[in-house]
């Protein structure tokens, strides 16, 4: 009797749950490809009601434009730019990038690391250097900041005089400060 119950109960569940849906059809406004999904009355009432809103302000739209001909509605445009986005366009999107940094060396100690960097401000007081401490024991000295391998060859090249091992390692940057 109480399996009879559970069966009756969740039955009546599952039919209460399909007497409220329905199957609606739509057509794809892209390709025109008919998409059948199954919702409640009111979602489909909602949905429709602000489709009829968006038709009506397209062809208000199209109907400014052309005021000769109002039967035939332009789509909307959607500006994409056709070309590549500059640095100033990619930093205001992303303050912090993949980029390049210049590995000046690695040291043991961070009293080596230290020398190295007041060493290399010396050398190169135009160009930031810092510390990485991720790979303890060792500790990586890097130097500049770059979008590109290409953009950090010249400050390599003359980094390379008095460091030999200097190497460029892809590292995240701050935008702002690239080269």
């Amino acid at each position: 009797m109480k399996n009879l119950i559970k069966i009756f109960s969740v039955l009546s569940l599952l039919g209460f749950y399909n007497i409220g849906a329905q199957q609606v059809v739509k057509k794809d406004t892209l390709s025109g490809t008919e998409l059948i999904m199954s919702m409640d009355p009111k979602v489909s009432d909602a949905l429709g009601s602000l489709e009829d809103k968006c038709s009506r302000v397209a062809t208000n739209n199209s109907s400014r434009d052309n005021d000769d001909d109002s039967s035939y509605t332009k789509p909307t445009k959607i500006y994409v730019p056709n070309r590549e986005l500059t640095n100033a366009e990619i930093c205001r999107k992303n303050p912090r990038i993949l980029g390049y940094k210049l590995q000046i060396t690695t040291v043991k100690s961070n009293e080596e690391a230290n020398e190295v960097k007041s060493y290399f401000r010396r050398r190169f007081p135009n160009l930031k250097v810092e510390t990485d401490a991720s790979l303890r024991p060792n500790y990586k000295i890097l130097a500049g900041s770059y979008f590109t391998k290409q953009s950090a060859a010249s400050d390599l090249s003359k980094v390379r005089e008095y460091f030999k091992s200097a190497i460029p390692v892809q590292y995240r940057i701050f935008c702002a400060e690239a080269k």
